[in-house]
């Protein structure tokens, strides 16, 4: 029998104008993930537009020229699929999961949204109270608004120290002018890809979106060179009407295709990676200071940001500042013991094929896989790199990454 690889069921095809088609087929499941994406999002936004590339993925499913809000929402409903999106700094994402044999239904109305949005005008004042709300929801939440504050910090003055929904007054101001206007600017061909995952043939893939995206002409995007300055790291601290406080120790992380990314993986994992890692053990099981301590890693093209989170009463912020700081030392002065390093390989290898169980899950690796390094990564090609790693090359990383002049707190506590 042949012995076929993962990369063998991905195909990939660029139509004339620069639209990229990825696709990979799965034989064992009999559902399709279809995504239209967008390199596009908060960061590629002028500041008094702050918010326009959140707002436009709310308005896409407002109506279309020739499909109502309800026409669209019932597309895929009453076939038993959904519809979706979701908006990140760099990428915007419109997506439908279905069975296989509404493959031309999913690109019909996905197509349809993204070429042919009508944006009513009472839709779009009605959006801006939708997307007012969503803030005060986030604000609502301390860690969701403690992190935004400690991402606006760590890259202060930068686009991606912006926040994605952009601001009360911003979002206010927007225009039916300044969409369309977003969207002739960042909706290109050559911007735009196309994935799609599960049971599902290349070929007709590619024939119905070149039927839908075909006609439009190449037209090249210029970014914005966008230089991030050295962070002068320093402390952050708020109040707010909460009962618990909220702590951040955290740092600018490394970016997609840093060459240390995976010491990184591996360290997070060690230090953050659920209920068996060093932080949860020593700040929780062992002290009882904390319901919920856990890390955070996010890479972007050109940075990142990487932090441990706390949730832990007043009194404790400065012992938890202690024991997650001796942690840090400790992986940066100590090898990480055999056995240890290979439970954390194998939770990192495990978390990854369990995430291929799911279409949706496939389709985005696919989708970022291709905006970020302009090729498929193959599971084998990241447990390779994973296993490859030794306890030698992290303490090395550790040394530098985790030294305390690199890093910011953030602390909200309860008023008064």
């Amino acid at each position: 029998m042949e012995n076929l690889k993962e990369i063998d069921f991905v195909h990939k095809t660029t139509l004339d104008n620069g639209l990229r088609i990825v696709t990979e087929h799965i034989e064992s499941v009999k559902s399709i993930s279809v995504g239209i994406w967008v390199k596009t999002g908060s960061r590629n936004e002028k500041e008094e537009l702050g918010g326009v590339t959140h707002f436009l993925e709310h308005m896409l499913f407002k109506g279309t020229d020739s499909r109502t809000a309800f026409d669209i929402a019932q597309s895929m409903e009453s076939v038993g699929g959904y519809l979706n999106a979701f908006t990140s700094s760099e990428y915007t994402c419109y997506y439908a999961r279905c069975v296989e044999d509404q493959l031309d239904r999913a690109l019909d109305v996905l197509s349809d949204m993204v070429l042919h949005p009508s944006f009513p005008e009472e839709e779009v004042e009605k959006e801006k109270k939708v997307v007012i709300e969503e803030m005060k929801m986030y604000r609502d939440s301390p860690d969701d608004y403690l992190f935004e504050e400690f991402s606006s910090k760590m890259f202060e003055g930068h686009a991606l120290g912006r926040p994605i929904l952009g601001t009360e007054e911003t979002v206010s101001a927007f225009s039916r002018d300044d969409l369309y206007q977003y969207m002739a600017d960042r909706y290109k061909p050559s911007n735009l890809l196309v994935a799609v995952a599960g049971h599902v043939d290349h070929d007709k893939v590619v024939e119905v979106v070149n039927s839908y995206f075909g006609q439009l002409d190449y037209d090249q995007i210029e970014n914005e060179k966008q230089p991030i300055e050295e962070l002068n790291p320093e402390k952050l601290e708020l109040t707010k009407s909460i009962e618990q406080t909220h702590y951040i120790l955290g740092r600018r992380g490394l970016n997609f295709d840093h060459p240390d990314k995976y010491l990184l993986l591996l360290a997070n994992t060690v230090l953050g990676g659920g209920m068996s890692s060093r932080l949860h053990q020593n700040v929780r099981e062992k002290y009882g200071y904390c319901y919920s301590i856990q890390t955070f890693n996010q890479s972007y093209s050109d940075s990142g940001i990487w932090g441990v989170y706390v949730g832990t009463d007043k009194e404790y912020v400065e012992h938890v500042h202690e024991l997650v700081v001796a942690e840090l030392n400790k992986i940066s002065t100590e090898l990480i013991p055999e056995k240890e390093l290979e439970e954390a390989k194998s939770q990192l290898k495990g978390k990854l094929l369990l995430s291929q169980e799911n279409t949706s899950n496939r389709m985005m690796r696919l989708a970022k896989s291709e905006l970020y390094f302009d090729r498929f990564v193959t599971l084998d090609e990241l447990e390779e790199n994973i296993m490859n790693v030794t306890a030698e090359q992290i303490q090395e990383f550790a040394k530098d990454f985790f030294d305390q002049k690199n890093y910011m707190e953030a602390v909200l506590t309860p008023e008064g």
